[in-house]
């Protein structure tokens, strides 16, 4: 809150004249009454510290904005208090605009990036992959919807691709890697490949991933470190099944989350996962097999196609699956519990 604020600057004035403190922590600081409703958020903590910060006698023109001028000289004053940006999420900034803000940022510290709903593009990605090379102990890179779609040619692509892979292969300590609806059908080879050291978190979904993707992800340095792996939305007919298998079979003893949410999986090939269609012998059948996995601690499940009501196409979509509503009567959900406490009943694992 507003008053809130200002007896937070309060507070630290004498701090900050004195020059004593060396850390402070205020994450999850509520209000005076401890209403979670108006605790202080993110920003406003850093409004709240970067207002403490004593402006340099510099000519900036008029024309920067005075919050934009508080936060660089918040980041980049050698004072006893100054903030630390460890974590940097971006939402709809165009790469120009991404790349002055990576400026402002002390190189030390940054340990992760998510840039989210901006129109980047291969070229735009191609120009700030570079520019993250700096920052030694980043080592989780996160792209959502950033209007990357390779299903078209286009004049120049390849090598803007080419270009991207070297970025990548910069990021000597990268150990996370989310790339959502890029859609990079058969390209997947290229742009991994750079990367100096296995991924332990690979997040791949809506990339319209091809066999050839998957015969290379099973192949890969990738896949024996994989903890945590990410195919949802990515449509696997049955010539993907024998990848698959591979590489989870090579992520047996690091695996600890999988997602494939929405692949089209069929009963009749492999066992599914949530948003696929499943029956409650399938779903019986996944059980028995994830809890012979040691590694394994949390199975999201779908609810079976006996607990949804009449009039399902044969195969339906994880969208179908999403909307259609489940029967009122609660004898099926019963049964299913029952039946996995059943087969569950040794395992410590969760299942949800």
């Amino acid at each position: 809150s507003y008053l809130f604020k200002h007896y937070l600057q309060a507070l630290l004035c004498p701090s900050v004249t004195r020059c004593c403190l060396q850390m402070l922590d205020l994450s999850g600081l509520q209000c005076e009454d401890g209403r979670v409703e108006d605790s202080m958020g993110g920003w406003s903590l850093s409004v709240a510290l970067c207002s403490m910060v004593r402006l340099c006698d510099q000519d900036w023109g008029g024309v920067v904005m005075v919050h934009v001028r508080r936060v660089c000289d918040a980041l980049s004053q050698p004072g006893p208090l100054r903030l630390h940006c460890r974590y940097l999420r971006v939402e709809e900034l165009s790469a120009p605009s991404i790349a002055s803000l990576l400026g402002l940022l002390p190189q030390q510290n940054l340990l992760g990036v998510d840039i989210r709903y901006s129109s980047l593009g291969v070229s735009g990605l191609a120009m700030l992959l570079p520019l993250l090379a700096p920052f030694p102990q980043l080592h989780s890179l996160r792209l959502h919807y950033c209007n990357l779609d390779l299903q078209r040619t286009q004049p120049g692509q390849h090598g803007a691709l080419q270009d991207m892979s070297k970025g990548l292969g910069s990021l000597k300590r990268l150990k996370r890697l989310c790339l959502t609806e890029l859609r990079l059908p058969g390209h997947l080879r290229l742009l991994l490949s750079s990367l100096s050291q296995p991924m332990e978190v690979l997040e791949l979904p809506y990339l319209c991933l091809t066999s050839t993707d998957l015969v290379y992800l099973s192949c890969s340095q990738h896949a024996p470190f994989l903890r945590e792996f990410d195919l949802s939305e990515n449509w696997l007919d049955e010539s993907s099944l024998p990848s698959l298998r591979r590489l989870l079979a090579q992520a047996e003893s690091s695996l600890r989350q999988l997602s494939l949410c929405g692949c089209g999986l069929s009963l009749s090939w492999v066992l599914r996962l949530a948003l696929n269609p499943l029956s409650r012998t399938g779903l019986l059948s996944l059980a028995r097999t994830a809890a012979g996995i040691p590694s394994l601690r949390l199975l999201l499940y779908p609810n079976p196609l006996e607990e949804y009501e009449p009039g399902l196409p044969a195969l339906p979509s994880s969208a179908q699956l999403l909307d259609w509503p489940l029967l009122e009567e609660s004898e099926g959900r019963d049964m299913t519990l029952r039946l996995l406490d059943e087969v569950l009943k040794f395992d410590p694992g969760t299942f949800l």
